[in-house]
């Protein structure tokens, strides 16, 4: 139980350090379909089409394993 957990809190930690540098290679955020509204000088993001795209892609990789 506890290399589980050990495990995913690596896990984590990684992907909290990889994300933001592998999201300027893959364009995450800024598919069509991804929506960014300025709102009382801010900028929000809604990646609706990424998150699709993630989602089918772990699917397949779920399947596939």
């Amino acid at each position: 139980m506890v290399k589980w957990v050990l495990t995913l809190l690596i896990a984590i930690f990684l992907l909290g350090i990889l994300t933001p540098h592998l999201a300027r290679f893959i364009r995450f955020g800024r598919l069509p379909g991804d929506l960014a509204l300025r709102f009382r000088g801010r900028v929000y993001h809604f990646p609706f089409v990424s998150v699709l795209l993630l989602s089918l892609l772990l699917w397949l990789l779920t399947r596939l394993v």
